[in-house]
C-alpha cells in the first residue's frame, strides 16, 4: 500500500503523523511511504531522517495525498477538502461530531474515514490515551501560567508557601486526562479535587494518588460548589463520537474570582463550559469571559510535538500497520478495534454516535462491505 503523510497545517501543529523508526517498519512489511517535505521538522524529524529508513520526500501536499491511505494527526480543514476522494482511507483524529462542515465534505466524498478518537479496545479508548495524557500534563502548567498576574490571573503560587494557602485545582472527569493533570497538579504542591460520575474510578483515583486528591461524585451541585472556590477549573469530559456534555454553566462561571482559569479540553467536541464559545490556537490561546481567563486550544498536545508525536506513533503503528497489510475491509473485519474507528465510508456515516449530531443517516459499516 502507499501511505502518505502530508504537513500538517493547523496553527502550530507540529506533531506528525509518524516516526522514521516507524517508516522502517512499514518499507520492511513492502509498503511505500510518501511524505511532504518538512512534514517532520516541527517535531524536530529531518526529511534525511524519514528517507534514511526508505521514505520517499515529496514537494507537494497534493503528492502526498494521492496515496492510498493518508495518516494525519488532526483534522482537515477547508483546503484539504480537495483531496478528497472515494477511493481514500483516511485516518487521524477527526472529531466529526464537532464540525457539520467536515462530515459533509468526508461523507460526499465516499472515502473510508477512521478516527483515532472512536476506536475501542476493551472498553478503553487506546489513540486517545496517549494525547489525553500529554493534554493533562500540559494542561495544567498552562493554568498555573496564566494564574500569574502578569498574564491577567488572580496572582496565585498553586503550591503556595508556608503560612500562604495552596491554589486550588478542580478537574471534572476522572479519566486520563484528569489523573495527568492531577499528577502534575499535585506535582506543583496544589490542592486537588477531581469530579467523576463513576465510583469504582473515583475509588481508583483515591487510592493512585494515597488519599492526596479529594474525590467527588460529579453532579451539578457538587459542581457549582467546587467551581466557586477554585483557581484552575479543568473539563475533560468525551463522550466518543458525540459532542461534549455541557457540565459548567455561565452561571458557575459567574461565581468564580476574577483571574481564575478554565481549561477546556474537551473543545474538540465543543467543550464542557457554556463560556466556552469558540476553540482559541496557540499563537493566541486564551479569552476572557466573565472575568474569567478561558484557555480552549484545540491541539494542546501540539505544544510538545516530540513528545506527542512519540506517543502518538507507539500507539497508532500496529492499526495502520495492519490496514496496509491487509485493506480496511479485512482489517475492520479481523480486529473490531478498527472497525470502530470506522466514522464513514461509501458516502454513509458508519459510527452511530456520530450519526446522531448529524443530518446524515447512519448505516453500519459491515452492511457496506459484504
Amino acid at each position: 500500500m502507499i501511505i502518505g503523510v502530508p504537513k500538517e497545517i493547523k496553527n502550530n501543529e507540529n506533531r506528525v503523523a509518524i516516526a522514521p523508526g516507524n517508516v522502517a517498519n512499514l518499507v520492511h512489511s513492502g509498503h511505500k511511504i510518501y511524505i511532504e517535505k518538512g512534514a517532520g521538522e516541527g517535531s524536530f524529524f529531518s526529511d534525511e531522517d524519514y528517507a534514511k529508513y526508505g521514505a520517499e520526500i515529496k514537494d507537494t501536499a497534493e503528492e502526498v495525498w494521492a496515496a492510498e491511505m493518508v495518516l494525519k494527526v488532526k483534522e482537515p480543514l477547508k483546503e484539504e477538502y480537495k483531496y478528497f476522494r472515494e477511493d481514500l482511507i483516511l485516518m487521524t483524529y477527526l472529531h466529526l461530531a464537532s464540525d457539520e462542515e467536515l462530515t459533509t465534505a468526508v461523507v460526499e466524498s465516499g472515502m473510508t474515514a477512521v478516527a483515532y478518537e472512536t476506536m475501542v479496545l476493551n472498553g478503553t479508548l487506546p489513540l486517545l490515551a496517549p494525547m489525553s495524557e500529554v493534554a493533562g500534563s500540559y494542561a495544567i502548567q498552562a493554568g498555573a501560567h496564566y494564574l500569574e498576574s502578569r498574564h491577567g490571573g488572580k496572582g496565585i503560587l498553586l503550591g503556595g508557601v508556608p503560612g500562604v494557602s495552596r491554589g486550588k485545582v478542580v478537574i471534572i472527569g476522572g479519566g486520563k486526562v484528569g489523573e495527568y493533570a492531577a499528577r502534575i497538579a499535585l506535582g506543583m504542591g496544589a490542592e486537588v479535587t477531581v469530579l467523576d460520575l463513576n465510583p469504582a474510578r473515583l475509588a481508583e483515583l483515591k487510592n493512585i494518588f494515597q488519599g492526596n486528591v479529594n474525590t467527588v461524585h460529579s453532579d451539578a451541585f457538587n459542581i457549582a460548589r467546587e467551581v466557586k472556590d477554585a483557581d484552575i477549573v479543568l473539563g475533560s469530559v468525551l463522550i466518543p463520537g458525540k459532542k461534549a456534555p455541557i457540565l459548567v454553566t455561565k452561571e458557575m462561571i459567574q461565581s468564580m474570582e476574577p483571574g481564575s482559569v478554565v481549561i477546556d479540553v474537551a473543545i474538540d467536541q465543543g467543550g464542557n463550559f457554556e463560556t466556552s464559545d469558540h476553540a482559541t490556537t496557540h499563537d493566541d490561546p486564551i479569552y476572557v469571559r466573565e472575568g474569567i481567563i478561558h484557555y480552549t486550544v484545540a491541539n494542546i498536545p501540539g505544544a510538545v510535538p516530540q513528545t506527542s508525536t512519540l506517543a502518538l506513533t507507539n500507539a497508532t503503528m500496529r492499526y495502520v500497520t495492519e490496514i496496509a497489510n491487509k485493506g480496511i475491509v479485512q482489517a475492520a473485519k479481523d480486529n473490531t478495534t478498527i472497525y470502530t474507528g470506522v466514522n464513514a465510508a461509501s458516502g454513509k456515516l458508519t459510527n452511530e454516535a456520530v450519526a446522531e449530531t448529524s443530518h446524515f443517516d447512519y448505516v453500519e459499516y459491515s452492511e457496506l462491505v459484504k
